[in-house]
């Protein structure tokens, strides 16, 4: 009976850990984006570009809640400067503020 128990509390652990951090396709998360409005991550509209998680976690976006980036962290190559260098997916600069920041 305890084997049973301990077999079962180690899969709902499992799944429930795999659940806290992903962003899965048709979900999104909303971040605070300051004075420029929020920033919403559409990890359907990602998939469907065909990201996937590994190209992201766990560099540049570490797996964990409450992750910040400032104006001076829009650079190629960090964060979503990852893909968003206006070759692989569109830039970052003034003008591209809008498709990510919704006020």
């Amino acid at each position: 009976m305890r084997i049973k128990v301990l077999i079962l509390t180690v899969l709902i652990a499992v799944a429930f850990v795999g659940n806290v951090f992903a962003t899965a396709p048709g979900k999104s998360v909303e971040y605070e984006g300051g004075g420029a409005g929020k920033v919403v991550f559409d990890g359907k509209v990602h998939a469907d570009k065909g990201g996937k998680c590994n190209d992201c976690h766990t560099s540049p976006w570490p797996m964990k809640k409450g992750t910040k980036i400032t104006m001076a962290d829009h650079v190629p190559g960090k964060f979503c400067g990852k893909c968003h260098d206006g070759t692989k997916a569109f830039g970052q600069g003034n003008a591209d503020c809008a498709k990510c920041h919704k006020k």
